[in-house]
């Protein structure tokens, strides 16, 4: 039997489903988190630069490079680890380091990133974090801890994974710009675990960053709608009721209108989607924590409820104002259209039977000019039947008058006959 032939890519594809493990973090460890979008369109942005600076921090630390065109990298940076991950409009870094700091959630933490590294990015920080792994047994001690590095009113808490941490955050930057969060795992929680909870943190942080771009389109957009609307409203009066305004300038300014709309929704149709995509990934990675309350505390997911779901309603509704103006706007420029082009029928009618009248006329015309040519044609066709016959007929004593009162009749008749067939002969 001959060997299967593979796809050539088979290999790749199934691989790439185990390129991205969790790390491995210990009980008691810290991690500096950054995520870094380039500026315009970032899903177009040159991946080489991203590559570069990756290469350029490797470097500095004698590291080994990814392969060409990796799309994330995990290993080992001096004594850390460095977790680097590629994605549509952003890049994110993730080093791990192994015991605490003295001060908790400290400027040395994230230091480890050198300063005149992050000078060189190539875009702008969307979010950074600092996320402390400490094991503490007592639960009044967590309570203790969160509520001096916390801002209490915002703070979210949870046991996570049926209980087997306790993890906490308040979405706020603080005085250094960074966010924090903290885990606490129990003693006996496993590595892999504490690494998968770090790791759906920073996702949740930074998808929700991601996603509250669109509110800044969104409201950007809610402002060009508001004129936008009210300009389609004067425009629909103007159809409805007689206007000094033609109609077909009417439909013009209707479809610029329309040219508007289509505009907008250019500009903001990918940011409206990965909103979107955005939104769900992070409510995706709050569902797998499996969330439960830890001291009557506000839970992750109901702080995004209060807080993060309005703003994507907010998106949402402009989303849907935008796709309703486009769509009410079609509907009145076909309108518009149509009522233009009964217009335009009613005038063609008009011609057609002005057309008509002035053809009847012009037949009536020709006929007319039919019989004087009749006329004119026998009157010279007998001056010349008279030339030929009067000699033939003078011996038998007949006057030249009354040799052309003879040949007359029979000429006119030769002469309209010979008119008709003509005109026959064109007709067919």
């Amino acid at each position: 039997m001959a060997p299967l032939t593979d796809h050539p890519r088979r290999y790749e594809l199934a691989n790439e489903l185990h390129a991205r493990p969790f790390p491995e973090v210990g009980s008691n460890a810290r991690a500096a988190y950054l995520a870094i979008r380039s500026a315009g369109d970032a899903a177009r942005r040159d991946r080489d630069l991203d590559r570069a600076h990756l290469l350029a921090l490797l470097d500095r630390f004698g590291a080994a490079h990814p392969a060409p065109g990796a799309t994330h990298y995990t290993g080992p940076l001096g004594k850390y680890r460095l977790k680097w991950e590629s994605h549509t409009e952003f890049v994110t870094y993730t080093i791990f380091a192994d015991g605490l700091s003295d001060h908790a959630f400290d400027r040395t933490t994230f230091e480890l990133f050198p300063e005149d590294w992050l000078k060189e990015a190539p875009g702008q920080r969307i979010t950074s974090a600092l996320i402390r792994v400490e094991t503490v047994e007592d639960d009044a001690r967590i309570i203790a801890l969160m509520d001096d590095w916390f801002e209490r009113e915002s703070l979210a808490v949870a046991r996570v994974l049926d209980g087997a941490m306790v993890v906490a955050g308040d979405f706020r930057i603080d005085a250094a710009g960074h966010m924090r969060f903290a885990i606490f795992p129990d003693a006996d929680c496993g590595q892999r675990r504490i690494g998968r909870v770090l790791q759906r943190l920073c996702e949740i942080e930074t998808y929700k960053a991601m996603s509250m771009l669109g509110l800044v389109q969104a409201r950007k957009v809610v402002a060009d709608l508001a004129d936008i609307e009210k300009e389609l409203s004067d425009l629909m009066v103007r159809l409805t009721t007689k206007s000094e305004v033609s109609t077909e300038d009417t439909l013009e300014d209707l479809l610029g209108l329309s040219t508007r709309i289509e505009s907008i929704v250019t500009r903001t149709n990918f940011r409206f989607g990965a909103t979107g995509a955005y939104e769900a990934i992070v409510n995706q990675r709050i569902e797998v924590l499996r969330e439960s309350r830890f001291q009557g505390r506000q839970l992750f997911s109901e702080f995004m409820m209060r807080r993060f779901d309005p703003a994507m309603r907010t998106v949402q509704a402009a989303k849907s104002q935008l796709e309703s103006l486009a769509e009410r706007t079609a509907r009145a420029a076909n309108l518009l259209r149509t009522k233009v082009d009964v217009g335009r029928q009613a005038q063609n009618q008009k011609l057609l039977e002005s057309m008509d009248k002035r053809a009847d006329l012009q037949l009536r015309l020709q006929e007319t000019v039919e019989g004087l040519s009749v006329v004119a044609i026998s009157y010279y066709a007998v001056s010349l039947a008279g030339y030929l016959v009067y000699p033939a007929l003078e011996p038998l004593g007949l006057s030249k008058g009354l040799a052309q009162s003879m040949l007359t009749p029979l000429v006119v008749l030769a002469v309209w006959l010979g008119l008709r067939r003509i005109k026959k002969q064109h007709l067919e």
